[in-house]
């Protein structure tokens, strides 16, 4: 029998803390470590999210009547739209052009991931669609213009768009594994041109250089004080910002442990790259990624490759490769939807976006499945 949402109430806290980590991870579970307590609490200790970033903690929890939390969700006051990776700067400019304030908003998303997972992390048999009614209230009394659920599960997607929430697709690319015994195994399933094109890239990528997969006891500080010259590197380049501190990697390190997967490439014994990944009980999630040397393919060796060979070892059924890149299909990665929803406040805005949304799914659908037709996967008449 479910309980009554009706006698729930839910409350927002400033840190992950007041909370705590065994009611947190009992809501959250264990599957996705990106909504963990470890994962969430490192951004927030290593000062990460809050005022510097524009992404204010308001961790939410929904409390029965004898006061125990049965849900929670990663929540962030906004005064700005970095760091989401679903973007609705349009939606901003246009309602602050028209004399609205856009800002704050209520995001409930893991800072700077654009990683698919829950959102609305909930005990078993408490309804999801319960707490983004509960959001929807309380972001009322913050006076937010809006609430943006991003990245969360397909059935949340499903369950708040029956009630009333506007639905977003968007497309990432995830490798599936099929069983493959090794990474050749893999290879077999490609055409022999995809085939071919893998095997010398990563021939030339691995030319003096060694790799290793880092996690637990390894992940020293001068480990980290190596990886994050890369990451530092890879914003330089992208013109980005610097989200993350250096305290963050050292607290990552200490509260995922061997959940953390760091792919390293070493120049006679020196590091000159690594790929950060974070490791699910299915899936390699991968994050971020950086280089101090210029090697060709190294990118896609320490990216898709090294993940793809870790995953197969590892019996992990997917990697699942970030943000953008039309480049992966060539690598094996496939286009998959991703999700998001919300909720705006203004009536005509709301409107408005719900117009763009129903015309951009189905682009989003074709977009999609004209990519798949590009997959290297043999297809039926291929030769070996």
């Amino acid at each position: 029998m479910r309980d009554d949402p009706s006698k729930f109430t839910l409350e927002l806290y400033p840190a992950i803390a007041e909370i705590g980590q065994v009611a947190w991870d009992r809501c959250a579970g264990d599957d996705n470590p990106f909504v963990s307590y470890g994962f969430l609490s490192a951004l927030e200790d290593s000062g990460s999210v809050g005022k510097r970033s524009g992404w204010f903690p308001r961790y939410a929890a929904l409390k029965n009547t004898l006061g125990e939390v049965v849900a929670v969700a990663p929540a962030y006051a906004k005064t700005n739209s970095y760091g989401e990776y679903v973007f609705d700067h349009g939606w901003a400019n246009a309602f602050e052009q028209g004399g609205g304030q856009y800002y704050p908003k209520l995001q409930v998303a893991v800072p700077f991931s654009p990683v698919p997972g829950p959102r609305l992390l909930c005990r078993p048999d408490f309804p999801a669609e319960a707490v983004g009614d509960a959001l929807i209230k309380m972001a009322q009394t913050l006076d937010c213009s809006s609430v943006h659920i991003t990245f969360c599960s397909e059935a949340e997607w499903a369950l708040l768009g029956k009630a009333g929430w506007l639905q977003r697709l968007g497309t990432q690319f995830h490798w599936d594994n099929q069983g493959y015994r090794n990474f050749d195994d893999f290879l077999a399933a490609l055409s022999s041109r995809k085939r071919k094109a893998i095997k010398r890239e990563r021939r030339d990528a691995a030319q003096g250089l060694t790799f290793k997969a880092l996690s637990g006891a390894d992940l020293t500080p001068a480990v980290w004080d190596a990886f994050y010259q890369f990451y530092l590197s890879t914003v330089d380049r992208k013109w980005g910002g610097v989200y993350l501190t250096r305290a963050f990697f050292d607290l990552l390190g200490e509260r995922l442990g061997e959940e953390v997967v760091l792919m390293m490439a070493e120049r006679d014994g020196k590091p000159i790259a690594g790929a950060l990944n974070l490791r699910g009980r299915e899936a390699l999630y991968g994050r971020n990624w950086g280089s101090i040397e210029d090697v060709p393919f190294l990118h896609f060796e320490l990216c898709y490759y090294q993940a793809i060979d870790y995953a197969i070892a590892h019996g992990l059924k997917r990697v699942e490769a970030g943000a953008q890149g039309e480049h992966k299909i060539q690598r094996g990665y496939t286009p998959k939807p991703t999700y998001s929803a919300h909720w705006i406040f203004h009536r005509g805005l709301s409107d408005a976006v719900a117009k763009f949304l129903a015309a951009e799914r189905p682009a989003i659908l074709r977009a999609m499945a004209e990519l798949d037709e590009d997959s290297p996967y043999k297809k039926l008449g291929d030769a070996a």
